[in-house]
């Protein structure tokens, strides 16, 4: 049985603001229905790195990056629009 490729998920944020825990919350959530046991999210906090911004070129936060698979692809905000965001990431909804 081939295993599926694993997700790796960037989620920049600006400190524990609303906006940002709901789409940490969101993206969980969102990765638990869709990508169970194949993805990783990684929190980056630009209040604590600042320079990290730079690297994915992150404008507005909170930022979403899928990293893995390629291509890179990036969402703006809070995330709670989940088609929105499982179009954005090229994830298929499991029938």
């Amino acid at each position: 049985m081939k295993k599926e490729a694993e997700w790796h998920l960037m989620l920049y944020i600006a400190g524990q603001t609303p906006k940002s825990i709901k789409a940490f919350s969101n993206i969980k959530k969102y990765a638990e229905e869709h990508l169970k046991g194949i993805y990783t999210i990684e929190i980056i906090d630009l209040l604590v790195n600042p320079q990290l911004a730079e690297g994915d070129q992150i404008l507005a936060v909170p930022t979403l990056v899928r990293k893995v698979p390629e291509p890179i692809r990036k969402i703006i905000g809070d995330l709670s629009n989940e088609e929105r965001v499982l179009v954005g990431l090229n994830i298929k909804p499991l029938k």
